[in-house]
């Protein structure tokens, strides 16, 4: 290694690991290392793994091997879910040289610098007892920043991996929250995304009765940031206790991201879904109440063990009854050590891969009829712009999440909130004037 070591990145799943990755390649320049481009050769790669699907194992792997095969004396670091799991299974692979799993991602930086040539480490801590380990985003500003407000899942979902990757509910301190959220304002974000494993659950470790609601609240009260998101939320956890606590929430963007699952109550009741058909979509049509410009997006599965047409059929049918705008589709993966593993009735993967391209067209239909809705409509929206367009527009999104962009201008947009008048539909996308 020639002058300050270099470091690539390859980060699978959700936004919370894109969170830790980010801060632990903050932690990493702290270290005086260079953050470099994984596509390119590094002295070191730090791949943050997933195991919510077989998939993500296979891809996981798949990326290890494409990563040292781009420099051979590299140094591999393996975290994240799939080695919490599998520790002995990622660290059978001759590639990598260290495994660690979803606690102490933090310490990496020393792990690299204390590897040599020929040595191997692995340390994956039982999550048991684990505390949760805070983490801040500093660096350059952007629009938009992720800030991990919780780890860990008790929900015991019959399918899931994630409980024995992520361990029980941590809730990141109010104060630390705070604290972190103002000095990215500070620095000039303009949106923070409040995330976790299960978001919903915050505040379910601490011994007061101070719970997500509450944050938002308090956030909205000290005036900052200018517009609040949330992750992904389960459906029993937003009902009318925590609507009526947000409803005059100001900068809480009108957008809610629902994890169903499924439409068909037989289907939920295996899965250990703690909500019924009936319940989730009360609590949908009482925050789209509240909050009427809201837009609903999902998570979907098909070909659970068992599942029957007329079950897949209901989780077709909530789409257009939940008014949802988008989802991400995806079919049951056996995972090992889960439940549903050993449920009898499993689908094949014919029927699984027919079902999912049904939904996903149903999906699609819907969400283009609601873009036709909003250019119809002539609403106005608030949309905040990142990145310059190829035709001299700017790309962002509205309050609501929809991905917009905007005329031609001469004007340099990223990072501004505007009003936007809807105008056209491109693809997926609408097509906005300045107002």
């Amino acid at each position: 290694m020639n002058g300050r070591p270099t470091v690539g990145f390859y980060t699978l799943g959700c936004k919370v690991s894109q969170y830790e990755s980010e801060a632990i390649a903050e932690e990493f320049m702290r270290r005086g290392f260079s953050v470099s481009d994984s596509s390119l050769p590094c002295d070191f790669y730090v791949i943050n793994t997933c195991t919510v699907t077989a998939e993500g194992d296979r891809k996981s792997r798949q990326i290890i091997r494409r990563l040292k095969r781009k420099n051979p004396d590299a140094f591999v670091l393996v975290c994240g879910c799939y080695s919490q799991r599998s520790p002995e299974e990622v660290f059978s692979m001759p590639e990598v040289d260290a495994v660690i799993g979803t606690e102490g991602k933090m310490k990496l930086p020393d792990i690299a610098l204390s590897l040599r040539a020929g040595e191997r480490y692995i340390s994956v801590g039982d999550l048991k007892d684990a505390s949760f380990e805070p983490m801040t985003i500093k660096g350059a500003p952007r629009t938009r920043v992720y800030v991990k407000i919780e780890d860990g899942c008790e929900a015991k979902c019959s399918y899931c991996a994630i409980p024995s990757a992520r361990g029980a509910v941590r809730s990141k301190p109010r104060e630390a929250v705070i604290e972190e959220i103002k000095g990215l304002c500070d620095s000039g974000v303009r949106e923070i995304v409040l995330t976790g494993i299960e978001t919903g659950s915050y505040g379910k470790d601490f011994d007061n009765e101070y719970r997500l609601a509450d944050l938002i609240m308090e956030l909205e009260s000290l005036g900052f940031p200018e517009r609040i998101r949330l992750g992904s939320l389960a459906p029993e956890l937003v009902g009318r206790d925590f609507a009526d606590k947000i409803k005059g929430a100001k900068r809480l963007a009108p957008h809610f991201h629902i994890s169903i699952q499924s439409g068909s109550d037989g289907v939920l009741r295996k899965m250990r879904r703690r909500y019924s058909r009936a319940q989730l979509l009360e609590n949908i049509a009482r925050l789209r109440e509240y909050f009427p410009k809201a837009q609903f997006t999902t998570d979907l599965m098909v070909g659970f063990p068992g599942e029957s047409e007329e079950d897949f059929l209901d989780t077709l049918s909530i789409v257009g009854e939940a008014g949802l705008f988008d989802a991400h589709v995806f079919a049951y993966s056996k995972r090992h050590g889960t439940d549903a593993a050993l449920y009898g009735e499993q689908l094949s993967e014919a029927v699984k891969h027919e079902r999912s391209e049904r939904l996903i067209a149903k999906v699609k239909e819907a969400k283009q009829k609601a873009l036709s809705d909003l250019l119809l409509s002539e609403k106005t929206l608030s949309c905040i712009f990142e990145t310059r367009a190829v035709g001299g527009g700017f790309v962002g999104h509205s309050d609501s999440f929809i991905e917009v962009e905007c005329l031609p201008t001469t004007d340099d947009l990223r990072g501004e909130i505007r009003a936007c008048r809807p105008v056209g539909i491109k693809n997926e996308m609408l097509i906005v004037e300045i107002i």
